[in-house]
């Protein structure tokens, strides 16, 4: 029986607001898990990285799943490549905190910074690890943009190393885990495949025309964009696909919610609001809450997700499971997230004029937005946290059993 575990977060805590700097999808992954997990009766313990100096020790979110601040390196955000060398010292302060905690019975760590701790808490405390990518840096560098430098080579070799050592590697997708056979040499024995979740009491269908009127959004079409501003994300091609579905359709408008990610998305943010303004239309929104977030996918007519590369795709799932039809590209764990011609549309490649007509056939045509709404959210009742605490408490046995054998 699984009664503890120990979660590792080092580069973001699930405290911070999706959307702000490196914090997204894996942060409400984190977060939404170990919450199911303290609802189930099982002690978690998440371990990330001190970048604040007021922040303290610890942090009770619920009982049963404290989030934990260990120092390791100054007190301060820094980017992912002054990290690097960070990672022992992150290892060695996790382990100080375990020692004086009951024992965890499995190590689960997020992201090849935290797997490659995990590799050395695991060896000195001799427990079973799960490790979960997120993002692997080989599909990172298949489908990045021409004017970003490729992930290092650091990366590539560490999350090889996390791969040899953990006793599970959990793929969101099956698309993930044939990725990891593919571009990893994965042990087929060694993978495990769970989904992710979406919180339906929070996200659900609801007046489109009240979401707008707390937003203070006015009426006429609208596309959503949701995420953080980063070349991997797409942002170019929804402003580039935007810009067509304006010269069809005027009064739309376009909102993008979400802010700078990585040292780069900065000057990728001031290149997005240049580009906005020759277009026109377009609005920006700060990160937001999930509970102002739900808002924005039912003011949405449809919510567009061009990444790059995505491992699941929480916003689609999130923008379905509210009723809103989802645009996105035919990519890593987006196949499996969206229903392509039910509850919404999948696109080739990157090119604005297949997305923008993909939107506008959507825009356009009511009757069928209606009909993908309804399908939207019976495809996205798949996806819950409930289903994937069970799922990971079955994974957390069998590599607990397996290592007492």
């Amino acid at each position: 029986m699984i009664r503890r575990v120990a979660y590792l977060s080092m580069h973001t805590s699930p405290l911070v607001q999706p959307g702000v700097g490196d914090a997204g999808g894996m942060n409400v992954y984190i977060d939404q898990l170990a919450r199911g997990m303290a609802e189930a009766g099982v002690a978690v313990h998440v371990f990330t990285r001190r970048d604040d100096p007021e922040l303290p020790a610890q942090v009770t979110v619920v009982p049963g799943y404290t989030v934990h601040h260990i120092d390791a390196g100054p007190a301060r955000p820094l980017p992912t490549d002054r990290l690097v060398g960070l990672v022992r010292r992150f290892a060695e302060g996790t382990l100080r905190v375990l020692a004086d905690l009951p024992p965890v019975d499995v190590i689960h760590s997020h992201y090849w910074l935290s797997g490659w701790a995990g590799v050395l808490v695991k060896r000195q405390i001799v427990r079973p690890l799960a490790h979960s990518f997120h993002t692997l840096g080989q599909l990172k560098n298949l489908y990045r943009r021409q004017d970003e430098p490729p992930e290092s080579l650091l990366r590539i070799a560490a999350e090889h190393e996390v791969i040899a050592q953990a006793d599970c590697v959990i793929a969101s997708t099956p698309l993930e885990a044939d990725d990891l056979l593919a571009h990893y040499g994965a042990d087929p024995g060694a993978l495990c495949v769970s989904p992710p979740g979406v919180d339906h009491s929070r996200f659900h269908p609801g007046p489109s025309d009240e979401a707008r009127r707390r937003l203070g959004l006015g009426h006429g079409p609208l596309v959503a964009y949701v995420g953080r501003v980063q070349a991997m994300k797409g942002v170019d091609v929804a402003l580039d696909a935007f810009s067509i579905v304006r010269s069809t359709l005027p009064d739309a408008r376009l909102l993008v919610v979400g802010g700078p990610s990585g040292p780069r998305g900065p000057r990728e943010m001031r290149a997005i609001r240049a580009r906005a303004a020759r277009i026109g239309g377009v609005l920006f929104f700060d990160p937001l809450p999930h509970s102002t977030l739900a808002d924005v996918y039912r003011a949405a007519d449809v919510v567009h997700v061009p990444s790059r590369s995505e491992s699941f795709g929480l916003v689609a799932v999130e923008a379905q499971a509210s009723g809103t039809p989802v645009v996105a590209s035919r990519v890593g764990g987006l196949i499996y997230c969206v229903d392509d011609g039910a509850s919404g549309a999948l696109v080739d490649g990157w090119d604005p004029d297949d997305h923008a007509a993909a939107l506008l056939e959507i825009l356009t045509d009511p009757s069928r937005a209606d009909l993908m709404s309804k399908q939207a959210v019976e495809w996205a009742e798949r996806f819950s946290w409930e289903s994937a605490v069970n799922r990971f408490l079955e994974l957390y046995s069998g590599v607990a059993a397996a290592a007492r054998a």
